[in-house]
């Protein structure tokens, strides 16, 4: 029978992660499965549990390509750290919810041996999420590539400062302003940066692409949606005093000179989550912002949703 792995990652700097961690490498090695573990997050899970001996350490002798599985302990940024980590690789991304609303997993800490044995027993689905590709250009050089699960934003790189930009859909330009800054988004990220700035909840069955302005000084400056095909650009204005910064994610960044242009489109690769559960993306936006459904009495008897 052919060898097994399973990366484990955790934010081994809590302890209840850390705990995590440890109890899934137990239950993993029981099965038969090899842990994977981060190099950094390695001696961690070993001070807490010596007997873990069999563990292996990514890149040393497990490479990203043999994994089956990523099993993500954490929050959502956790699960945006581990979908950097596995970029490239076929594995899904399986998240159990140790932080807030984590919207990103599929399960909670409660469910965490259950949640493990389903994925022993290779019981789950494989939902692949749109991503964006993102590409900073000064003039005619690209001086940055990098990709996004969630969003890509340009902001002011001082507080006191506006940013001043142009958008552009298609090749052509929609509206320059001054503003804090400007959110490009993936149907995954329009309930996280996306949704705080005042765009649409996107259900994530929809390809479509976002963007969403910070706090323009614009009558225009609405948030757009837009086909997977479309290639939206945003330009700082050679008169913006200071520069801009690009986020992606929240964890890559890169400084914008006046001058340099941010283009997203949608990227070749997806990220793959494993998902337990089957039910409507209804349910998990009322389950994860505890939305208030008292009064809903359901359609009719002998009436489907859709009539």
């Amino acid at each position: 029978m052919a060898a097994r792995y399973m990366l484990v990652v955790a934010h081994t700097g809590r302890q209840d992660s850390l705990d995590s961690a440890v109890k899934v490498s137990r239950q993993l090695i029981a099965a038969g499965v090899t842990p994977v573990i981060k190099p950094d997050e390695y001696a961690d899970v070993l001070a807490q549990a010596p007997d873990l001996t069999a563990i292996k350490v990514l890149g040393d002798a497990i490479d990203i390509g043999e994994l089956e599985l990523v099993i993500v302990l954490g929050g959502d940024g956790t699960i945006l750290r581990a979908a950097e980590l596995a970029r490239g690789s076929s594995a899904p991304l399986l998240g159990v919810n140790l932080g807030h609303v984590g919207f990103l997993a599929e399960s909670e800490r409660d469910n965490l041996t259950e949640t493990v044995r389903r994925a022993l027993a290779r019981d789950y689905l494989v939902e692949e999420r749109m991503t964006l590709s993102v590409r900073v250009k000064v003039e005619s050089q690209v001086i940055y590539e990098t990709w996004a699960l969630n969003e890509a934003t340009v902001e002011k790189a001082s507080r006191e400062r506006m940013l001043e930009v142009v958008i552009e859909v298609d090749g052509r330009p929609l509206s320059s302003f001054g503003c804090d800054g400007v959110v490009m988004s993936t149907p995954t990220g329009s309930t996280a940066y996306a949704f705080s700035a005042g765009g649409p909840v996107v259900w994530p069955s929809l390809d479509a692409m976002l963007l969403v302005p910070l706090s323009p000084h614009a009558l225009f400056g609405r948030p757009l949606v837009v086909g997977p095909e479309s290639v939206f650009a945003v330009e700082v204005l050679q008169r913006t005093q200071g520069i801009g910064v690009l986020w992606c994610d929240g964890r890559r960044s890169k400084d914008l000179p006046p001058g340099a242009r941010v283009i997203v489109r949608r990227s070749p690769v997806p990220v793959r989550l494993a998902r337990l559960h089957q039910g409507p993306f209804t349910d998990r936006l009322v389950g994860k912002f505890n939305l208030p459904t008292n009064g809903w009495r359901g359609p009719a008897d002998g009436e489907g949703p859709s009539q």
